[in-house]
């Protein structure tokens, strides 16, 4: 795979990420099946591996510390904070008080002195940016961290954050996680250029949209069983998006077809063709694939050298038009304000 550099940093990663979020419980709870999974990502040029502690109540990355016992150094690791990892009211967050827990118990599960890229899962509005910040700041002099990033932020928040490191002297945030898909394209609106103007990394999360992008939900047929899709509807997470009777769903149902006849037209198989959407984009520096079988990771091999010419990536924007969001409940995080609490008068 031909690295890319990872914003300004220097770093050079590979243009596929390895997620693992189906490692575990949520997805996989095959750990020996897992950690050979890792081992053939990096054999096949691999070198970047995103992981998070909520991730199946950290296994996930107990997973990954044990795949990289004998390895560690042959990738950059990524893990992330912020969402909740138990019961209590302060395991949970982007206050100093839980970043400085956190990362030690990441650091243990995975096994290693420091994680390579540290990332605030999602925005707190209830913490100060300078706490945050703060925080991870101390954590990269400590050593026990390298860079900081962070995921589903908005483009503004990104900006006062870039505006509060240069005011006070803090760590710079490096990359950005956004959600983006042929059906997820509100990044490109403002995340995207803002990412660019300061320079930031940027990973691509959900590039098949769930497994929407693949084509296996269909109109008139129910869930597959073993989908992702049906995993979340069990596991009561993100079940909204899988419900195929919503409008928004059905939409997409109609779009998969348009965007299979595209895919044709290319010789391409819309996984594939959605694969490689995401990484046309200049400001995508890696895109997350994240298999839950051995088979999946090796189709999604077989596409990382695939590129659209500009006629079949035309043809999308006629289809998806850029900066289009297909389905609200794609968005990532929705801020507090939009509660219907937050808007009455």
């Amino acid at each position: 795979m031909e690295h890319r550099t990872l914003g300004r940093t220097g770093v050079r990663v590979s243009p596929y990420c390895l997620g693992t979020m189906m490692f575990g419980p949520w997805g996989n709870e095959d750990a020996d099946e897992c950690i050979r999974m890792v081992h053939r990502a990096m054999d096949a040029g691999i070198n970047f591996i995103d992981t998070a502690d909520v991730y199946s109540s950290g296994v996930a990355e107990e997973i990954v510390g044990k795949a990289l016992s004998v390895r560690r150094d042959q990738v950059v690791l990524a893990t992330k904070v912020h969402g909740a990892v138990g019961e209590r009211p302060n395991e949970r967050g982007s206050s100093r008080l839980w970043i400085m827990r956190a990362v030690e118990a990441s650091l243990r599960r995975l096994g290693t002195d420091h994680i390579d890229l540290y990332q605030v899962h999602r925005p707190d509005p209830s913490v100060d940016l300078e706490e945050t910040l703060g925080a991870l700041s101390d954590l990269v002099r400590q050593g026990k961290v390298r860079y900081a990033g962070c995921s589903a932020f908005p483009a503004w928040h990104i900006v006062e954050a870039h505006w509060t490191s240069e005011r006070r002297g803090l760590e710079r945030l490096s990359t950005e996680q956004p959600p983006y898909s042929i059906f997820v394209r509100a990044a490109e609106r403002d995340v995207f250029p803002v990412a660019r103007r300061y320079r930031m990394g940027v990973l691509a999360y959900s590039p098949l949209n769930g497994g929407w992008l693949t084509g296996k939900y269909r109109r008139g047929a129910d869930v597959p069983d073993g989908s992702r899709g049906e995993r979340m509807k069990r596991l009561g997470r993100f079940a909204e998006r899988f419900d195929l009777e919503r409008g928004p769903a059905q939409r997409k149902l109609d779009l998969v077809e348009e965007l299979e006849g595209v895919a044709a037209q290319a010789d391409l198989s819309l996984t594939e063709m959605s694969m490689a959407f995401t990484l046309a984009h200049p400001a995508v520096t890696s895109t997350i694939v994240g298999p839950r079988t051995p088979e999946q990771l090796e189709d999604l091999l077989v596409y990382a050298d695939t590129t659209l010419d500009p006629s079949t990536l035309d043809a999308i924007d006629e289809i998806v038009a850029p900066g289009t969001l297909v389905d609200e409940a794609d968005r990532g995080w929705e801020g507090p304000w939009m509660a219907a609490e937050a808007r009455r008068r």
